[in-house]
C-alpha cells in the first residue's frame, strides 16, 4: 500500500491506446492510458467501463451521438454499447473496468 503519482505514471507512457494497470481491487483494474487519434469502434458484452479524463479531452462516439469528455469529467459506457474514443490531441485518461475486459471488445 503506497500512494501512486499519476503524473509520474503518465510520464512513463510512450504509446497511445496502450493501457497500463496501476492497481487491482475486487476484480477491477485501475488503468491509465494516453489517447490520440481514433480507436476502433467496439463493445464489451459483459463489462461496463469508466473513463476519467485527467488531462485534455476526447470524444466518445456512440452510434446515435457524440459526447465530449474533458479534464475532470468521466463517462461510464454500459456493457453492450458500441463506442469509439477519438482524441484530436493527446489526452490522459484513467480507466476503471473489470480485469476480464478485452482491449478491443468482442464485437
Amino acid at each position: 500500500m503506497s500512494a501512486v503519482n499519476l503524473s509520474s505514471e503518465f510520464a512513463k507512457i510512450q504509446d497511445h491506446w496502450s493501457p497500463e494497470v496501476l492497481a487491482q481491487l475486487n476484480g477491477q483494474e485501475v488503468k491509465i492510458a494516453k489517447f490520440k487519434g481514433e480507436f476502433v469502434r467496439h463493445q464489451h458484452s459483459a463489462e461496463d467501463e469508466l473513463f476519467l479524463v485527467i488531462k485534455g479531452s476526447f470524444v466518445m462516439k456512440f452510434d446515435d451521438r457524440e459526447e465530449l469528455i474533458s479534464t475532470g469529467e468521466f463517462i461510464v459506457v454500459p456493457k453492450g454499447v458500441f463506442h469509439q474514443p477519438i482524441a484530436e490531441e493527446e489526452c490522459e485518461v484513467l480507466l476503471f473496468e473489470p480485469a476480464t475486459t478485452v482491449k478491443y471488445g468482442d464485437g
